[in-house]
């Protein structure tokens, strides 16, 4: 129900931190899925990108931590580049994750917290992924992923103290016992509230324009929207599947491999007799020859159990050497002495006096060399098999570290070679709805990782077969050149051009209803033609049920009555005008059952609203200036641009 509010009455949607990511940062640099950038420094515009207080963030800070998230993101979605990353704000986002950390160790700071060398050393010795395989801190494995990473010990300690310093700041705000009945009161009135209004939808379809853009027109837009053409990378892999068969030649046993085999599993071969039970246990010897003696006067074992407070249990087809380990010899000889459906005497085992009832007896004969030459020969075949498969694919790996190419591996293995079309880390042929070979499912990560032309060796299907492929050619990710994309492009022109000059509509279209003209009649006096507005009536209780809202419905539960407010929803290709021209709710009192569930409902994201709030509030008490020119650096260095 929050997410609901929060999508009508948040003015500032997603603030960029969490309390978990300010406490932890530092953990994520010793982890394995940290991305080592290296260092980054000398770029254009300074080597800070922003200054909080009396500390500094660095260039190279920026990027080191820009490349990180995307790492971690491509885990995910391994599709996304670096470009497309930034157009989606990610820069942006990564520098004020920075800058609220550094202004809440900043103040924390001058309030008199403090993160000691003691306290960060704790913090590193209980780290999971530090320890050895005794439990204890390994400082060398320590050490060595920093080096991994590319990070300096100094450069760890001060990340983690600063994350520390955040946890004591921003924990206690988030230790909230209760959510006032005041408070919860106010949300419940809104969710029994009914809204009525109009809606008019302006199609950046009906505003486009006719004709085709110059040339100068289509390349300066091409130019500004350059991210939205961006192609993954893609990459054409060759590979061939192989299995026990490629090494057939040496899965045929010989005759006194078959006969050592029989010799040495003579016993499963001898013959053999294996006995099903009903079991019964006595505590004593007395008490168990009585049941015995009414089992023999025509008394059922379960009937003699049951009057005697006691039970029977079913032992299936068992040997007797199986028997007299779970019981006893004694228990074993007697029964396998006694015969069909019979009872034998009590024999005392483990676990007391037993008596058992004979159920069934199943004998097998012994069996000659002849008679399971077969079946030990299609045995040692599938064990040929696996070792000559085992040891024909450490020769090729090996064959493949000295050089040897997938054509000549191949060959000598009798498989044929498949090339894919070009295709995405996301497992999709490029361009189309295919998905990729099956075959390539295990091993479609590292093939986009890997360098072109340096084959590798893999398991298919565990156990039973393996693939080897290399990467034949590699697309980079980049913007499509405009002559490839010309039509989509044009296309995208129009509808931009469209949503500006319907933006202008909307405009003219305010004015008037802001001076008296109803919308309809506003809607009316503008050139092209638009449909009339239509009629909402919604209360927030539907909208609950529901599960779905809309911006256009989200903007008309945010409105202040009588107040007509408009929309620019470009994935909907139009603009939207809203208009609240009434709102109803009823009284609710604190004593009403849907002030408690509210309350009930809300406290779970409370914490997280109050730790925003206060993150929010300490960042505007500390100074904080930023080197727009030294971002932009950063930006050009990570995508490249920096170096053209």
């Amino acid at each position: 129900m929050l997410q609901f509010f929060r999508r009508f009455f948040q003015s500032k949607v997603g603030i960029a931190v969490t309390l978990g990511f300010l406490a932890l940062i530092a953990f994520a640099f010793a982890s394995s899925d940290v991305a080592n950038t290296g260092t980054f420094g000398g770029v254009a515009g300074g080597d800070r990108v922003a200054v909080v207080g009396d500390t500094r963030i660095d260039s190279s800070d920026l990027a080191q931590r820009t490349s990180n998230v995307l790492a971690r993101i491509r885990q995910q979605n391994p599709t996304l580049s670096m470009e497309a990353f930034l157009a989606e704000n990610g820069l942006r986002d990564t520098l004020d994750d920075l800058i609220n950390r550094t202004a809440i160790a900043e103040y924390a700071q001058q309030m008199g917290f403090r993160a000691g060398s003691r306290l960060v050393d704790s913090e590193i010795v209980g780290m999971a992924n530090m320890r050895a395989l005794d439990g204890s801190f390994d400082t060398e494995a320590f050490r060595t992923a920093l080096r991994q990473q590319g990070i300096s010990e100094d450069m760890f300690r001060r990340d983690l103290a600063m994350g520390l310093l955040a946890r004591q700041m921003v924990g206690p705000a988030e230790l909230v016992p209760q959510m006032p009945l005041k408070m919860a009161q106010r949300y419940a009135q809104l969710r029994l509230e009914t809204r009525s209004g109009l809606i008019a939808a302006l199609s950046a379809e009906a505003f486009a324009p006719a004709t085709d853009p110059t040339d100068a027109q289509l390349q300066t837009f091409y130019q500004a929207n350059s991210t939205d053409y961006i192609r993954p990378e893609r990459r054409v892999i060759r590979y061939a599947v192989f299995g026990e068969e490629a090494f057939g030649a040496a899965a045929t046993p010989t005759e006194a491999q078959i006969a050592e085999r029989f010799e040495r599993d003579s016993a499963l071969y001898a013959a053999s007799e294996t006995r099903s039970f009903t079991q019964l246990i006595a505590p004593t010897q007395a008490a168990a020859q009585a049941i015995v003696d009414e089992v023999r006067a025509g008394t059922s074992l379960e009937a003699s159990a049951r009057s005697k407070g006691l039970s029977t249990t079913s032992v299936p087809s068992i040997s007797r050497a199986d028997l007299a380990t779970q019981t006893s010899n004694a228990v074993a000889d007697a029964a396998f002495a006694a015969g069909n459906r019979a009872i034998t005497a009590p024999a005392q085992g483990d676990l007391g006096w037993y008596v058992l009832r004979v159920d069934s007896i199943e004998r097998r004969a012994a069996r000659t060399l002849a008679q399971v030459r077969g079946e030990i020969a299609e045995q040692l075949a599938a064990e040929l098999r696996q070792i000559a498969l085992g040891d024909g694919t450490a020769r090729i790996e090996q064959e493949l570290s000295e050089g040897r190419s997938l054509a000549e591996v191949a060959q000598e293995l009798g498989v044929e070679i498949t090339t894919t079309r070009p295709m995405t880390a996301a497992g999709q042929i490029y361009g189309t709805m295919e998905s990729a070979p099956a075959a390539l499912a295990p091993v479609l990560s590292t093939a986009f990782e890997m360098d072109r032309g340096n084959p590798q060796l893999a398991e298919a299907v565990p156990g039973e077969s393996f693939i080897i492929f290399d990467v034949a050619d590699i697309t980079p990710s980049a913007v499509a050149p405009l002559a490839e994309i010309r039509p989509r492009v044009i296309a995208d022109w129009k509808r931009s051009e469209g949503m500006r000059l319907a933006g202008g509509a909307v405009q003219r279209i305010l004015t008037r209803v802001g001076s008296g003209t109803p919308l309809a009649a506003a809607l009316q006096a503008e050139r092209v033609s638009i449909p009339a507005p239509q009629s909402l009536r919604f209360s927030r209780q539907e909208l609950e049920r529901s599960g779905q809202v809309g911006r256009p419905v989200a903007l008309f539960f945010s409105m202040a009555e009588g107040t007509t407010k408009a929309l620019e929803a470009p994935e909907a290709g139009a603009w939207f005008i809203v208009q609240l021209n009434d709102i109803s709710a009823p009284d609710v009192e604190t004593e009403n059952p849907i002030v408690r569930e509210t309350a009930l409902q809300l406290l779970p994201f409370q914490p997280r609203e109050l730790a925003d709030q206060f993150i929010a509030a300490i960042r505007a008490l500390v100074k904080v200036e930023i080197n727009e020119p030294a971002v932009e650096a950063v930006a050009a260095q990570l995508t490249g641009r920096g170096n053209k």
